[in-house]
């Protein structure tokens, strides 16, 4: 579900050559099977493309990966886990952490979704429908949707920022002044 609505998101805003997004679960239960039919009906109910075949998440992605999204707090831990670094377990965010009062709550300066695992109440959890009716799925897709919002701001400062890094050449970290003379060679 959130990787339907966050491409949705991607699309919208233009940035969906930019910005690769797939989905794995922690475990590989549902490997191989397609989505539950109440998302899908939810998603489609929202007007959002859908197509996904479950596969589980493998500790070898790290290295590919600038990002990854856990749902709720025990995934967060369990991605956490699998991480071969400390870099890579930062790389571990929790969606809702994105949201706007989430994000406003980091305060300047702090990149939302960095939460320690002593910070984890599941508060900020996107609950699992699984077991329940439609209206959580329904509820679920809610949270997505609001999260999604702040989740694109974020990839969207970082793009920018990185087309800021790239765009400087090694060595002229500087824009040059054309009005200020140059210091004349010596022979």
């Amino acid at each position: 579900m959130a990787e339907s609505v966050f491409r949705a998101h991607l699309a919208e805003d233009g940035l969906d050559g930019l910005v690769e997004v797939d989905s794995a679960g922690t475990g590989g239960w549902h490997e191989g099977d397609g989505a539950d039919p109440r998302t899908v009906a939810v998603l489609r109910a929202g007007g959002y493309a859908h197509a996904h075949t479950a596969r589980q998440f493998r500790a070898s992605w790290f290295d590919r990966l600038d990002l990854v999204i856990a749902l709720d707090s025990g995934h967060l831990r369990e991605l956490r886990s699998l991480a071969p670094t400390e870099q890579d377990a930062a790389k571990v965010r929790l969606l809702r952490s994105y949201a706007t009062s989430a994000a406003a709550d980091a305060g300047p300066g702090q990149l939302p979704g960095l939460i320690s695992d002593s910070d984890l109440t599941g508060g900020l959890d996107v609950p699992d429908p699984y077991y329940g009716g439609f209206a959580g799925f329904e509820e679920c897709l809610e949270m997505i949707e609001t999260a999604s919002e702040g989740l694109l701001a974020a990839v969207r400062t970082a793009l920018t920022a990185r087309a800021v890094v790239t765009a400087r050449a090694p060595g002229h970290d500087a824009p040059r002044d054309p009005h200020r003379s140059r210091p004349k060679e010596r022979a």
